[in-house]
């Protein structure tokens, strides 16, 4: 059995986007989930944050409400980030909308269209935005109603030069094509031999996660990825040694918890050789270990498999 899914080999062709691209030489400042280093995650106090601290751009995941709204949240659940036991599909938004988070400043739960109407604001036109799309989500439902709630906001600068489409599976860019046409896409992934599969797609950029391209299989894909001229981002990178590995290797953005400490990073990295310590590379191998698992798994639920 070789893994295969067969989605890929459909005739799908996505927008490029330059609005991604490295900036002076350095990859973009992407606040992952807004500043979530001093803010509550994937709040609008967190994205306003990583705005005024200099983020180029902001990281946030969707989800959907019983009633169709999309929320930004990284679980599917409301636990961890709330400390209720249901289900964000399992909510309407009358609800959810009164939750309150458990780390301080105890901010309110953000929905897209939150977002997209302070990103309207005068002065804020170059901000962009990756959108995780979460893979637990349906597909069809989740993408028509991005794009409804896009159509809603109206932009100075049109949203398919400000928004990425992050997808996980293959299975979800088909409704990418058929509700956002020339919205750019961008494959979300920890494993580089299904990631090579969106090689095929063409536009395609890569939002890899930072400790599985420590090595060579990373190195090898990252020329394959430069060879066809596709983007790059890291995630989710917030040690400085990890800073200075992603900017030496030319990636085009650098998704972070802590948009203020990369920046300066940025400011006095010089391009030397940055090398692994012995520490970090114990780390790469036990997370290739863990992520090995994941890809089973992943696979299992979301990712066809053909002889």
């Amino acid at each position: 059995m070789a893994e295969f899914d067969p989605l890929l080999a459909e005739k799908l062709e996505f927008s490029p986007a330059k609005f991604i691209l490295a900036k002076n030489g350095k990859p973009q400042c992407i606040g992952h989930r807004g500043y979530k280093a001093a803010f509550p995650e994937n709040t609008m106090a967190g994205f306003r944050g990583a705005v005024e601290i200099g983020a180029h751009a902001i990281e946030t995941d969707v989800h959907i409400s019983k009633d169709g709204v999309v929320v930004l949240s990284h679980d599917a659940n409301l636990k961890r980030c709330f400390g209720e036991k249901e289900k964000i599909i399992d909510c309407d938004w009358s609800y959810l909308e009164t939750l309150r988070t458990l780390r301080e400043p105890h901010e309110p739960m953000a929905r897209l269209k939150d977002l997209l109407g302070y990103l309207t604001k005068p002065g804020l036109e170059d901000i962009w935005v990756l959108l995780d799309i979460k893979s637990a989500n349906n597909p069809e439902e989740i993408m028509k109603l991005i794009a409804s709630t896009l159509a809603e906001v109206k932009p100075s600068t049109p949203w398919n030069q400000r928004i990425v489409l992050g997808c996980w599976a293959a299975n979800f860019l088909p409704f990418c094509e058929e509700y956002l046409p020339g919205y750019p896409i961008t494959h979300i992934g920890v494993n580089i031999s299904y990631a090579r599969q969106f090689l095929k797609v063409p536009n395609a950029s890569f939002n890899m996660l930072q400790k599985i391209m420590v090595g060579p299989f990373g190195e090898a894909f990252l020329r394959d990825v430069r060879a066809a001229g596709r983007s790059i981002f890291f995630w989710t990178v917030n040690d400085e040694l990890s800073m200075k590995w992603s900017i030496y290797k030319g990636a085009d953005g650098v998704i972070t918890d802590d948009s203020k400490k990369y920046l300066e990073v940025c400011e006095k990295y010089q391009g030397e050789r940055v090398n692994q310590t012995v520490s970090s590379l114990m780390m790469v191998v036990l997370l290739n270990v863990l992520v090995a698992v994941f890809s089973v798994v992943f696979r299992a639920r979301f990712v066809k498999v053909a002889e």
